[in-house]
Order: structure tokens, then sequence, then C-alpha cells
């Protein structure tokens, strides 16, 4: 069996375990005593973050990994070429950098170790930031997303461009900053422009319920099989996104798939239903459930088309820490380290099932 191969299982089975001993600090732990929150929890998740950097950075070239090919391929053919920073590229930061790389030979693998590097410690960096005191869990649960591994190895570019998008999120307080580092995610990948766009409009509309009432017009929208959205978003993207709305070959997560619907729905009702009984007031929580419902809607609008996991990993990149935020940074009730453990292993539980169940035996 190839090497490749090995990679998801195992890195599904490491996560599992970290995932239990993450768990284990929470345990019979009283909200008012929680002995977990130390310093150590940030310490262990930043080795963690280092050991799958170089773990994905440096995995085997091959066609298991899909996108990984193609620029491999890439890399072959503009290696050695002259380089000229290109204006035109759809993705400005990254494929300079990546045409850089090439023209002046300096490794294909050193390449997909940075671009490694930039994806999991990224992702630490937002999460010792948003969830100081429950870093380890906050980055273990987004290590056991749906998504995750994926966008390691195939579409590590938007994966890039989300981890990036991710710290500009952390760093919402720094409005500079903040902002900085968003367009610098959407010069990785241009679908980071949807993602940009929302994250300034949650700043002038903050009311949960609109975004709640929206996301169920979208939803009836998609029900009905309504694709004028979609037809029209196709028009005013590039060719590229053309492509994705427009084609009517769909992928697997394309059409009323309601299973995907329900998993994208649970940290909205979650989250709404948490502000709106406990009369929650954190600035920032509201904010990510309204960015995450709104990136959410635009992906409900675009059901029938091609390739539409891009368009739903626009909501689902936030997904992990949307859904951890309300159980371990604010207090709303005496039993809610009760229900964190149902949070993260059922979300975990999701992961697995979709990747050992359904595409392992149902569609293997």
């Amino acid at each position: 069996m190839s090497v490749a191969l090995l990679y998801e299982p195992i890195y599904l089975i490491v996560v599992v375990l970290l995932t239990f001993m993450a768990m284990g600090q929470y345990s019979q732990k009283a909200i008012e005593n929680q002995v977990r929150r130390n310093t150590s929890q940030s310490e262990i998740a930043f080795i963690l973050a280092i050991a799958f950097s170089l773990a994905i950075g440096l995995r085997p070239q091959s066609k298991v990994f899909v996108d990984m090919m193609n620029y491999v391929q890439m890399y072959n053919v503009n290696r050695g070429e002259v380089f000229t920073f290109d204006w035109g590229l759809d993705n400005k930061i990254y494929d300079n950098l990546f045409l850089f790389w090439a023209s002046n030979d300096i490794g294909i693998t050193s390449f997909f170790l940075l671009i490694a590097f930039v994806y999991f410690m990224g992702i630490f960096i937002a999460s010792k930031k948003m969830f100081p005191k429950d870093t380890l869990l906050a980055y273990v649960m987004y290590l056991g997303a749906f998504s995750t591994f994926s966008y390691s190895v195939n579409g590590a570019k938007a994966g890039a461009a989300a981890a990036l998008f991710l710290v500009a999120l952390a760093y919402r307080e720094r409005a500079m900053v903040s902002i900085l580092i968003a367009l610098l995610s959407y010069g990785a990948h241009h679908s980071m422009q949807v993602v940009v766009v929302a994250y300034i409009l949650t700043f002038f509309f903050k009311n949960p319920k609109h975004y709640l009432y929206g996301w169920l017009v979208c939803f009836m929208m998609g029900l009905l099989h309504i694709t004028f959205f979609q037809e029209f978003f196709g028009g005013l993207t590039d060719e590229q996104g053309a492509g994705y709305l427009l084609n009517d070959s769909p992928d697997e997560i394309s059409g009323f798939r309601i299973d995907f619907i329900l998993y994208s729905a649970l940290p909205i009702f979650l989250g709404y239903r948490i502000i709106n009984k406990y009369k929650i007031q954190s600035k920032f929580y509201i904010q990510i459930i309204n960015l995450y419902t709104l990136t959410n809607s635009v992906w409900l609008l675009c059901l029938y088309g091609t390739s539409i996991n891009r368009i739903a990993y626009l909501s689902w990149l936030m997904y992990p820490f949307v859904l951890l935020y309300p159980f371990v940074n604010l207090v709303w009730s005496n039993r809610q380290m009760g229900y964190l453990k149902y949070v993260v292993y059922g979300h975990l539980g999701f992961t697995l099932f979709m990747q050992f169940i359904y595409y392992g035996f149902i569609h293997g």
C-alpha cells in the first residue's frame, strides 16, 4: 500500500487520541472551578502545529493528494524561467510566490513545507488568540474538522488563505492589523473576497436575527431549486469561479444535501438559541456567528453547481471555532461543561463517519 494512502487515516487516528487527551482536562470540572486552564496548553498546541506542519509539508508526491501533482507539474514547467511579478494572476501573492520559487528552483518540497507551516501555524495563532485559556482544545478540535485534512493537502492554496483569514479574525480588535492580514488572505486565494467582504459587512450590520432570517430565506431558495443567484454570481466572478457555479456536473457535495445543510446549520441555531435565551452580549461571538451565517448563506444560494465544496468551505473554515466559542469563552449555564463533550465528540464523530464509513464504505 502506498504511504500516501495511509496519511489521512493515520492523521485522523492521531487526532482522535489528541481529542481524548485534550478533553481529559474538562471531565467533571465545574465551570466555576476550571483547573484545566494553564499556559502549558498553548505550548503543547505549538508543538503539535510544528509536528503537523512537518508531517504534511514533507508528504510524498502522490496523486492521492490530487492538486499536489498539478503543482509539481507547474513547478517543473516554470523551473529556471525568468521571474516577473504578474499583477494579472488571480491569486497575486500565492501564485507569484510559487512562480518565484520555481524560477529560482528553491525546491518544490520546501514550498509545500512553507504552505503547511502557514496553514497549521496560522490555525495555532488563531486558536491561541481566540481561546487563550483553551488553546489546546481549540486547536485539536480544528484538526478534527471535516475539511481540515483535505485543505492541507488538496486545495492547500485555499487552506493557507483560510488560515490567514482566521488570524485576521482573531486580531479583530486591532483593525489595521486585521484588515492587512485579511487582504493577505485574499492575495493567497481570490475566493476569500467573499469572506473578506462579509467580514466588513459584519462591522456595520450587527443584528443576529437579520442574518438568521437571511439564512432561512436562502435555505428555502435552495430547497425550491432557485438558481438565480448562482447564475448571477457566475456572471460576476472569474472564469474558474464561473465554471464552479455554472457547470452542470455536480460534485459529491453539490445539490440539496440535507446532511451537509444540517451540519452547517448546527452552530447557527445553537448559537442563536444561546444568544437569545441567555442574553449573550459578547460582540466578538455575535460577529463571528453573523459572519459564519452570512458566508454559509452564500453556499445555500449556489447548491447546484460543481465543486461547491469550495464555496461551502468559505463558511466551514470557521466552523470549529464558531461551534466551540460559547462553551469555553462565555458563561451562560452551570451545565455547559457537560454539554461541551457532546459538541466536541459529535463534531469529531461527523468527520470520522464521513471519512471511514460514508466515503470508505458507501462510496468507497
